[in-house]
């Protein structure tokens, strides 16, 4: 029995943060998981952002409903659920995601919730829990299901280090140099191929 968790980030669809950077101007909302590993220190100086420039949920809504899945990225999901049970595993909030969840077919996501105010002002956030990519993989090993995990960033690598299995895919040279025990693949193809190798 196997199941794969993916990262959806920069696996399935583009970087949300990266998208609203250039749709706003802000260059310092650029900064992602592949930047910057903390991710709490990463979500307050983005949620930081948002006040100093009055910037909240709509503003973000406009950005993500102009977001499609990566080329390629429905397709290969498709093919991939026809072998194999999937779980995105993610540190997006599920306040951007659902229109993405809708055009990949409603995979299972798991990921966190963003705190807002009756006016869409960003207040805080709320992970599911500290390191919960890892510990779903834990939690699904002790299930018996044998682990594949493809990610691109540093908070993925607990994740691929869990795993049964761990595959970067498409990172970032500072990543790839950090974690060189990790194979590494650069297109959907090559990845269905290193999920089904035994």
């Amino acid at each position: 029995m196997e199941i794969v968790c993916l990262d959806l980030e920069g696996v399935l669809v583009p970087e949300i943060w990266i998208e609203f950077s250039q749709a706003t101007g802000i260059k310092e909302l650029k900064a992602t998981t592949r930047d910057i590993p903390d991710y709490d220190e990463l979500m307050r100086q983005r949620l930081g952002i948002l006040h100093e420039n009055g910037l909240g949920l709509n503003e973000i809504h406009q950005t993500v409903d102009g977001i499609g899945p990566l080329e390629g990225a429905r397709e290969f999901l498709d093919t991939l659920r026809e072998s194999h049970q999937v779980v995105i595993l993610s540190d997006t909030f599920y306040e951007f995601a659902m229109p993405l969840m809708r055009q990949l077919g409603w995979p299972t996501l798991f990921c966190h919730r963003l705190e807002t105010d009756a006016d869409g002002v960003v207040t805080g956030y709320k992970l599911r829990m500290n390191d919960h990519k890892r510990e779903a993989v834990k939690c699904f090993k002790s299930l018996n299901f044998r682990v594949t995990a493809a990610g691109d960033s540093y908070n993925d690598t607990n994740m691929l280090g869990e795993a049964d299995k761990g595959i970067l895919f498409c990172p970032p040279i500072n990543v790839m140099e950090e974690f060189p025990h990790f194979p590494v693949v650069e297109n959907y193809n090559d990845l269905l191929a290193a999920i089904r190798e035994n």
